[in-house]
């Protein structure tokens, strides 16, 4: 029963990360704290669109926030979530390779 409560809670967070736009954010994240209004640019998106998913990854614990004046600034909470990001970008890269070695066996 307890390992099924860590499996919930691991599958809540792959599903607050398992968004293209949300993977957009967490890569602008990879260099530091940053605004709303600046992450909406980075990402070509609307604010009230990019805070919508910013509060799912904060409620999931993938992204912290402090106000700053007017502005609020989100950094991602712990770095071993974009090196999870980095492993799927790899087994992307692997993917693509196995599949052009098929290519070429044809």
């Amino acid at each position: 029963m307890e390992k099924q409560i860590i499996y919930d809670k691991q599958a809540n967070v792959a599903k607050a990360i398992a968004h293209p736009l949300r993977m957009a954010i967490l890569d602008y994240l990879r260099d530091g704290p940053q605004c709303v209004c600046d992450i909406a640019d980075a990402v070509k998106s609307e604010r009230s669109n990019i805070s919508k998913h910013l509060s799912i990854m904060v409620a999931a614990g993938v992204l912290e926030y402090r106000k700053q004046g007017l502005q609020v600034i989100y950094k991602v909470r712990t770095p071993c979530i974009l090196r999870f990001v980095d492993c799927l970008t790899e087994a992307l890269k692997e993917n693509a390779l196995r599949e052009q070695k098929l290519l070429n066996v044809i």
